[in-house]
């Protein structure tokens, strides 16, 4: 059950997060805003850090984004979430349980002033899902801003669409 249930907020974390870009890429106030695109990167630069530790994966995090534009990171984003999914229905309910030591648990315990406590990797998984959620409420407050509509990204409008596939963008021009 609890597999199932990750794998739901995992459909529902890309269809959100597709309706944000969405609006995000056609609006233009939006696409040159600085502030929008950290919001952006930022989550989905936390999602693959994320993934890249559950797979051990090399640990890459930039630590600025002024060299790229959200058009130029569409792909990557779009990459993300089939090596997600696959990782996640690669999970038993073991797994889930199992500790992990993430990779930039060193900066935490600077950060935090101890080493940080034990985690699993379900709890990890759990943690991706509400930091984007985090950050993509800003980034709709921030299209709000901008004078652009932000779409709906609730978990119970997900719902209520019955369970949508993700509507992304395609690439835009500058």
């Amino acid at each position: 059950m609890a597999n199932g249930i990750l794998r739901d907020l995992f459909d529902h974390m890309e269809w959100a997060d597709a309706r944000v870009w969405d609006v995000a890429l056609k609006t233009p106030e939006a696409r040159g805003d600085e502030t929008l695109k950290w919001l952006m990167l930022h989550f989905h630069g936390v999602q693959k850090a994320f993934l890249d530790a559950w797979t051990n994966q090399p640990f890459a995090f930039p630590k600025n984004y002024s060299g790229t534009s959200l058009e130029a990171e569409l792909a990557s984003v779009r990459d993300y979430y089939p090596r997600g999914r696959q990782f996640l229905q690669s999970l038993d309910d073991a797994r889930l349980a199992a500790p992990i030591v993430l990779p930039w648990s060193k900066w935490i315990e600077r950060a935090i002033g101890r080493p940080p406590g034990p985690i699993t990797l379900g709890e990890t998984i759990v943690q991706v899902f509400t930091h984007s959620g985090h950050h993509r409420a800003q980034a709709n407050s921030r299209l709000r801003a901008l004078g652009a509509e932000p779409p709906l990204i609730d978990y119970i409008g997900w719902l209520w669409h019955d369970r949508p596939a993700p509507a992304w963008p395609e690439a835009v021009s500058s």
